[in-house]
């Protein structure tokens, strides 16, 4: 079966997406399935990747994004799903490509949303509308999302609570974890503690909140420094917010394996923000045996159970005692626990699940259709590395 992925959020600097549709990717191919994911980006390109295949099309910046595109232009994305034709249709934006909902049902293709968001948080993040404006324009949008869908999948139970207060059902599937390239390693010995913030830095994430704490910390006598590994529309903002204290920003680190060390040296992981829905670095950070403290308001309380992390309110002091109620547990219990928590996570129960509410459960050949082979290649990927050929 050929499983369709249509993202924005997409770069080769973003984060949680880009890490779950490769993982998905990986696991549909490995149960003998097709995957395709198609994305925006500067310049179009067809390519073939260990975890399936990748079409950019070509789609504007969204300023004061850090570099995202977006497919702007569902006309032209509806042309690649038909030339694709898939089994299966899984989309990763309820904003902008809910309209493939509509060329799904059309088309007699199964289709799901996966709400990678909340959207009334981003919307309060976002636009001066206040809590009750927020949730009326959510509840309205996710209504209306949720007719054009199949199916919406949410990761936590904070995701599904805004689907759930209109009546809306949702399919559970939680995350995962590379448990090998993330896993607890050889540590340096920290002269004073090291709090390591691993986020986009964007307005609902607040990586200023990584900032004050330390500032209300060190303002009680309780030293330690703070690393920054991200980049975002914030990053200026923040060299300035840490001007003259013990803050180290180290911008976007690409290689998973520098990113899997900075978080297996850290004392605590900070996951300040207020309106996040997994969490896919918090959960990282677990798996490296690094405890977490987690904003109380977002999904990643939900994965910080007992020493492997706090929750707190998202703000500063709120924040800074729980870093300092968690190093108050002793070093090996609290990795431990971290781990332990991590390892219930494993990315094969997410693919898993994904395939079963697919209804492609286990390993098998991929069903091939009466070939309707396509010699050209489709003008968004014209020049790409190879010419579309579906069969």
């Amino acid at each position: 079966m050929r499983v369709v992925h249509v993202a924005n959020a997409y770069t080769p600097r973003s984060g949680g997406i880009r890490t779950t549709v490769h993982a998905l990717g990986q696991g549909y191919r490995a149960a003998g399935h097709e995957f395709v994911l198609v994305v925006p980006g500067p310049r179009a390109s067809d390519e073939d990747l260990p975890w399936g295949r990748r079409i950019t099309l070509r789609g504007p910046r969204v300023p004061g994004s850090g570099g995202y595109s977006v497919l702007a232009d569902l006309g032209r994305v509806r042309a690649i799903l038909d030339a694709l034709a898939p089994d299966r249709l899984e989309v990763s934006d309820r904003l902008t490509l809910r309209g493939l909902g509509r060329w799904a049902s059309a088309a007699g293709v199964p289709s799901t949303v996966i709400a990678h968001e909340r959207l009334d948080g981003v919307l309060r993040a976002f636009l001066p509308l206040g809590a009750r404006g927020a949730q009326v324009a959510a509840d309205r949008h996710n209504a209306t999302t949720a007719e054009r869908f199949d199916r919406i999948v949410t990761t936590t139970r904070f995701a599904a609570q805004e689907f759930a207060r209109i009546g809306v059902p949702t399919d559970h599937v939680p995350l995962g974890v590379d448990l090998d390239q993330f896993q607890p390693g050889s540590r340096p010995t920290n002269d004073i503690p090291v709090l390591v913030l691993c986020s986009r830095l964007s307005r609902e994430k607040r990586p200023d909140l990584a900032v004050e704490a330390l500032r209300v910390m060190l303002a009680g006598g309780f030293r330690a420094r703070l690393v920054v590994a991200g980049s975002g529309p914030l990053a200026a903002s923040m060299r300035r917010r840490a001007q003259g204290l013990p803050v180290e920003l180290v911008g976007h680190l690409a290689d998973r394996a520098s990113i899997a060390s900075l978080l297996g040296a850290a004392d605590v992981v900070l996951a300040p923000g207020p309106v996040e829905t997994f969490g896919l670095a918090a959960l990282e950070a677990l798996a490296c045996g690094t405890p977490v403290v987690a904003a109380s308001t977002s999904a990643v309380a939900e994965l910080v159970e007992g020493d492997a992390g706090r929750s707190a309110r998202p703000e500063a002091p709120a924040l800074a005692a729980a870093v300092a109620a968690l190093l108050a547990v002793p070093e090996a219990r609290r990795r431990h626990a971290a781990r332990a928590r991590a390892e219930t996570f494993p990315w094969s129960r997410t693919t898993d699940t994904m395939l079963a509410l697919h209804g492609l459960t286990g390993t098998e050949s991929p069903a091939r259709r009466p070939q309707t082979r396509r010699t050209a290649a489709h003008p968004e990927v014209s020049g790409s590395s190879r010419a579309m050929e579906i069969s």
